[in-house]
């Protein structure tokens, strides 16, 4: 226990228990201080709980339901203790549990399918066998390997989230475990677990099966060994998962969630938490990656069937929103697809280019672009396909963007017809009755635009392309540069913090320095000040009524006062009111401080 001090500790109320004759383990569950007393390596307890049948109570607690009539401390507050007891990572205790084959089976018999799986008994489950993971791992995987059919029972069960983290610690999330025990770790290389996570996109209708299974499948190909990696990245593993994802009769998360394993494939660095999880990075436009020859043909031989789905002229879907209505909505499973060749554009693959070209997927996706001018979603991964295009090595693919997607005309259609069309054919309608609103992708437009006029600078065929159309020279000149004035921050006076990736400056102190500031409006705030007595001196009678304050309030030091002169970035003028401003106060508070008086004497203001 804590703070035990020789003639002032008092007894803990575990002791109080362990000193009786006939207690119980439910009596010490019971008391707040037991997790306490365990992490201090108490020796009675622990000599106590070590026994085998209080381990046995402790896994009851965890792996079987409480009935329906228990009272709130066996169906909540027993398990938790339980729980915290075996994560107190003892090893006597740990040691106790692992090496008993029937404790061990009474554990795992939560895994068994006629058994109630709470969350929240599936937390507490997750929590010990990740610490026996961690802390006793060969004997926990000698257990497993004699008991191969937990691995399939761990899959099926991959739809709550805590035994998806047990499976993930498993298989090949943890590099400390396959660095640190290859000798027992490489028996699941030679197990069919990856296809029996696969099949659940086609054995499952739920969505939370299909989300975890990817989470699990993309946890792999950041982590795994690389027997482990070169099976899920095996052109016949690909294939599996897109026959998967296309089957027309499977949920769209089925597609959603296999696209975001093909992702991970192509870029294992994507983080993949969330719907949009793209998005907790800073986007790299451009940026190149490799991937492995193989696992990009056994994705391009299905790309053709992929794209179809970008098709949305059979869709009869309508969704009302605040500017009007989307007949059909963009939807999850297009804009997944969208992400999947926004990734794809960025491996240095000529045959990747040379399909996306062949099957006009760049086209189709800039089109998109105009047709939902409010999926900012949509627009950020166009913005990356674009400017990946654009910095190609590949001249061709640079001329299909250009010339095939007539990039620039649309850009500067957009630019004239600035408002949302009223056109019917079109998916994105304004509502009746209301202005039509000004669409939503200029901001974006004006990057791309920004891009290309930087690029022209080193690639001559973008350069000729873009000085051939005198409506873009016309453009250029009158509005993008304009606009590129008007945003930028360093030109503004109000103080708005700059964005971090225009930020050039690395000390405060210049940013600082660089302010503008009201002189005369600094004089006259400090005049109130002195007026009311805010500042008390000797020399100013402070009159009735004034603000009480502390010397230390009113104490200004030398430190104080270079920072309120240095910080000012004066010109002509504002030198001239600083000198008014400190002859105003020169015989008052301010000529009594050291500093201030020495730039009295500087500026030839005072003898």
């Amino acid at each position: 226990m804590f703070w035990r001090m020789a003639g002032l500790s008092t007894a803990s109320p575990v002791e109080t228990i362990l000193d009786k004759e006939n207690f119980t383990l439910e009596e010490l569950l019971d008391e707040d201080e037991i997790i306490q007393e365990c992490k201090a390596l108490n020796g009675r307890l622990i000599s106590f709980l070590r026994e085998r049948v209080q381990i046995e109570q402790l896994v009851r607690y965890i792996v079987e339901k409480a009935p329906e009539d228990a009272e709130k401390t066996r169906t909540f507050k027993f398990p938790f203790i339980a729980c915290e007891i075996f994560t107190c990572e003892v090893d006597i205790i740990l040691k106790a549990l692992v090496e008993d084959e029937e404790l061990m089976d009474m554990l795992f018999s939560f895994l068994e399918p006629e058994r109630s799986h709470s969350t929240l008994l599936a937390g507490y489950f997750s929590k010990v066998v990740i610490c026996l993971l961690l802390r006793k791992t060969v004997p926990l995987m000698t257990y497993i390997q004699a008991h191969r059919d937990i691995i399939k029972k761990l899959v099926d069960l991959i739809g709550i989230t805590s035994i998806m983290e047990v499976l993930i610690r498993l298989i090949g999330a943890d590099e400390h475990l396959y660095s640190n025990y290859t000798d027992v770790m490489q028996w699941l290389e030679e197990t069919d677990v990856l296809e029996m996570i696969v099949d659940k996109f086609s054995s499952s209708d739920s969505p939370e099966v299909h989300a975890n299974a990817a989470e699990a499948l993309c946890a792999i190909t950041r982590y795994a060994p690389p027997g482990m990696m070169s099976k899920i990245s095996s052109p016949s593993f690909v294939g599996r998962l897109f026959h998967h994802a296309l089957e027309d009769s499977r949920p769209q998360s089925v597609l959603i969630n296999s696209l975001s394993i093909c992702i991970s494939l192509l870029d294992p660095k994507r983080l993949t938490s969330g719907a949009y999880y793209t998005y907790n990075r800073q986007m790299i436009l451009g940026s190149r990656i490799t991937v492995n020859a193989e696992t990009l043909d056994g994705m391009l031989k299905s790309l053709g069937d992929l794209l179809k789905l970008l098709d949305i002229s059979t869709e009869d879907h309508v969704l009302l929103t605040t500017y009007g209505e989307l007949h059909p909505p963009l939807g999850k499973h297009r804009l997944k697809i969208i992400e999947f060749i926004s990734v794809l554009v960025t491996v240095s693959s000529e045959a990747a280019e040379k399909e996306l070209i062949r099957l006009g997927a760049v086209k189709r996706i800039v089109e998109l672009f105009f047709e939902y001018p409010y999926n900012n979603f949509l627009h950020h991964h166009v913005e990356q396909i674009v400017v990946s295009c654009l910095e190609s090595k590949n001249s061709l693919f640079v001329e299909h963007i250009l010339k095939d997607c007539n990039l620039v005309s649309k850009f500067l259609e957009a630019e004239k017809n600035f408002a949302l069309a009223t056109v019917s054919d079109k998916p994105t309608v304004p509502a009746e009755g209301k202005l039509p609103p000004r669409i939503g992708n200029i901001g974006h437009i004006t990057r791309i635009a920004n891009k290309l006029v930087q690029l022209a600078n080193d690639d001559n065929d973008i350069k000729l392309h873009l000085q051939e159309n005198s409506e873009w020279v016309d453009w250029h000149t009158n509005v993008l540069q304009k606009r590129n004035a008007v945003e930028n921050v360093f030109q503004w006076a109000c103080g708005r913090p700059t964005a971090l990736q225009d930020r050039t400056r690395d000390s405060d102190d210049e940013d600082y320095q660089d302010r503008d500031y009201d002189v005369t409006e600094l004089a006259n705030n400090l005049s109130q000040a002195f007026r009311y007595g805010i500042y008390s001196h000797d020399e100013i009678d402070e009159p009735h009524g004034s603000l009480e304050r502390d010397d230390e309030d009113t104490y200004f030091d030398d430190e104080s006062a270079e920072v309120v002169i240095s910080s000012l970035r004066l010109g002509n003028d504002q030198e001239r009111l600083v000198q008014q401003f400190m002859l105003a106060f020169s015989d008052n508070y301010f000529y009594s401080l050291p500093f201030f008086r020495s730039r009295f004497h500087q500026m030839n203001l005072k003898g």
